[in-house]
């Protein structure tokens, strides 16, 4: 893709004008031109000065596959069968599904920019070109479905541990799948899953990552959100970053499939944005009213509601502080 090729020439951050940029590339100062608007559209920040040319100005973090491959450890490389980015698709939670459906064990997937990028309840995720990161990961479990209940508080809490490394803090956990600082949007996820109840179980496990948001990009998000970049003085690559969220996953999962939700559940009541506090609790028309008491075993949201706790599980479930 030709405008890949250019984002790519300028990554250094550097002028570059535009009829250097069309000799290297074998196209015209003109439809170097269209390819600078292209990326525009994509969300990438570029500036145009007369006489210069052509400036991404905090340059380009590309993601590297053979850098990524390289930094993993050679046992995490051994788990993944397939390993695939992108630089534009629909969705990576699609690559992950049509590779099980393929007969894959496990695969990860990451891409630059996502068109139909989405949260749960079909909400839309802004995924500008090359600045955060989209990936699935594709896993199998033999435990079933009915062993699953709690996996996206487990995938949470490998996020935050991922993170935790680098220095991103404060870091909170908002049931069933939102990663925070200090109240702010960082992360979601969403999972999809397949298979029988007592038998064999199919997962794609969709992770995005605010890592550098375009200032304008952020005033489109409908709720408080926050990248890496502000977070830290000098954060780490894209690639970098998806190497150690990846090992953090597959440790993860490896633990949840041999011991579940319960043994991972005090980790997340400290993580807990809402532990404690009143919260509005809504599924469609109906909003419940409570007081939040963390999760259960099987990390069930547990609500209490004039002096009774109820749990209430996953779905179309949506949690919000009150006031």
């Amino acid at each position: 893709m030709t405008c890949h090729k250019l984002l790519m020439l300028m990554a250094d951050g550097a002028f570059h004008s535009g009829s250097e940029l069309g000799e290297t590339l074998g196209i015209s100062r003109s439809a170097v031109w269209k390819q600078i608007q292209r990326l525009q559209q994509l969300g990438v920040e570029i500036y145009s000065v007369k006489g210069r040319g052509y400036r991404v100005p905090d340059g380009a973090d590309l993601l590297d596959l053979e850098r990524f491959q390289a930094l993993l450890d050679s046992r995490v490389v051994a788990r993944l069968e397939r390993i695939g980015f992108e630089r534009e698709v629909g969705s990576t939670n699609r690559l992950a599904l049509d590779a099980l459906k393929q007969g894959a064990g496990s695969g990860i997937f990451a891409a630059e920019y996502q068109s139909q990028g989405r949260g749960r309840r079909g909400r839309e995720w802004i995924s500008p070109y090359g600045a955060n990161l989209y990936f699935s990961l594709a896993w199998r479990f033999s435990v079933g479905l009915a062993a699953l209940e709690g996996l996206s508080l487990a995938v949470g809490l490998a996020l935050r541990q991922a993170l935790g490394r680098f220095g991103v803090e404060p870091l909170e956990l908002k049931w069933p799948n939102d990663l925070l600082s200090d109240g702010r949007k960082l992360g979601g996820i969403l999972i999809e899953v397949s298979g029988e109840a007592a038998g064999e179980a199919q997962v794609v496990i969709g992770i995005g990552i605010n890592v550098s948001m375009p200032e304008e990009m952020i005033e489109q998000v409908t709720q408080p959100c926050i990248d890496i970049s502000r977070l830290l003085a000098t954060p780490p690559d894209r690639t970098q970053l998806l190497a150690v969220l990846v090992e953090e996953l597959i440790r993860m999962l490896d633990l949840f499939e041999r011991q579940g939700f319960a043994v991972l559940r005090e980790q997340w009541q400290q993580a807990n944005i809402h532990r404690d506090r009143p919260i509005r609790l809504i599924s469609g028309a109906r909003e419940v009213l409570g007081i939040c008491r963390g999760v259960d075993e099987r990390g069930a949201l547990l609500l209490e509601t004039d002096g009774r706790v109820e749990a209430y599980y996953g779905g179309e479930v949506s949690v919000r502080a009150q006031g």
